[in-house]
């Protein structure tokens, strides 16, 4: 089964999404595309890694993920395949690769060296991602595709400090239901805690307590839980706690143990 996924910023009001979708039939009629998501905010390189990081491993080996986001190419960021866990990451090294991957999680890099299939270069995801997908799925070695090179572009996410007595991180996501994700994993907090009480604080906003879930808290009740992902997030049961409490991206979490 030939599974090639599409990630973008594209929204699905325009043609773009069809397109993309057209040319891949248009080559692959039996291919089964995967929309993992077009609703990324414009040029959120970062909301994309984090999208795509957290659901690459429920596919199976031999897919291909096209990366529709900021894909021009330019010296400064060049197209490559990026291959991991034997899936295939297609799209423009702009710290995109480095937010999604540790460098050791890495079997090869490969530098793009076939021609766009139009004279034009703003529509990279169409005219080339497309065409190395299809060849990927068709077998092609990555070699034939392009140059192997040593390393992708770094783009340094913020990790959480610590001290010997709190963690302080920071919003990094906040999905659909408008849930707040930070970059506090639950190894780092189990690391820290070591038996002790603490309070978890952000924009005036205290909680004492780390739940299971959801629906362990009342109704419109603020919660804090380790989701999926292994991160805190900090939500409301039934309720859009980014709105409500005012909290978006890059605001400061900060966590307090009490000895």
């Amino acid at each position: 089964m030939s599974i090639i996924t599409l990630t973008s910023d594209w929204g699905t009001s325009d043609y773009y999404l069809a397109a993309v979708k057209g040319t891949l039939f248009s080559q692959l009629p039996d291919v089964n595309i995967v929309d993992i998501s077009h609703h990324i905010q414009a040029f959120d390189v970062e909301g994309a890694a984090f999208t795509i990081r957290n659901c690459y491993q429920s596919f199976p080996r031999g897919t291909a993920h096209i990366i529709g986001l900021n894909s021009e190419e330019s010296v400064e960021s060049p197209h490559l395949i990026v291959q991991v866990a034997g899936q295939y990451f297609i799209g423009a090294d702009n710290g995109i690769f480095s937010m999604m991957f540790e460098p050791e999680q890495i079997e090869a890099i490969i530098e793009i060296d076939i021609p766009q299939d139009s004279d034009f270069f703003t529509f990279s995801s169409r005219d080339r991602f497309v065409k190395v997908a299809v060849q990927i799925i068709k077998g092609t070695p990555l070699e034939s595709l392009g140059e192997a090179v040593e390393n992708c572009n770094r783009r340094i996410l913020f990790q959480p400090t610590t001290t010997a007595n709190s963690i302080t991180g920071m919003v990094v996501y906040v999905d659909s239901y408008e849930n707040l994700i930070t970059n506090i994993s639950e190894k780092l907090f189990r690391e820290m805690k070591r038996g002790r009480s603490f309070e978890i604080y952000s924009s005036g906003y205290r909680l004492r307590k780390i739940h299971s879930g959801y629906m362990d808290v009342g109704t419109a009740d603020l919660v804090a839980i380790f989701g999926s992902h292994g991160m805190l997030e900090i939500a409301i049961n039934q309720g859009k706690a980014s709105s409500l409490c005012g909290i978006g991206r890059n605001a400061s979490v900060s966590i307090t143990f009490i000895d």
